[in-house]
């Protein structure tokens, strides 16, 4: 298993925008491309606080998150959402993406519990 860490920050006040476009349209087309989705929420400390969104994805491998974004970025109903969300200007000044393999952990964090 990998996990891909994303991080959004939207144009100045745009935040809302982004937040509401993720939960009308991008968790059910997640949910149609069979993409898991294991964690979402905005920064509140660090750089970006209070402007970034950050959802964390979980797939087998490699193969599986390519296979799967390049189907997301393609559906009719991706294209057409964003493209409306953007037509009075870009809604991201910056992505970013990080692929995480936690294989070589795997082991001893079976073993780990932490309380809540």
């Amino acid at each position: 298993m990998i996990n891909e860490i994303r991080e959004y920050t939207p144009m100045p006040g745009r935040l809302a925008d982004v937040i509401d476009l993720f939960k009308k349209v991008v968790i059910p087309l997640f949910n149609r491309h069979d993409m898991a989705i294991i964690q979402a929420g905005f920064t509140t400390v660090g750089a970006n606080s209070f402007n970034e969104m950050v959802y964390i994805m979980r797939f087998s491998d490699l193969a599986d998150l390519e296979r799967k974004w390049n189907s997301f970025l393609t559906d009719p109903d991706w294209v057409s959402a964003l493209a409306e969300r953007e037509k009075n200007g870009p809604l991201y000044q910056a992505i970013r993406r990080r692929v995480v393999d936690s294989s070589p952990f795997d082991e001893f964090l079976s073993r780990v519990t932490a309380p809540l």
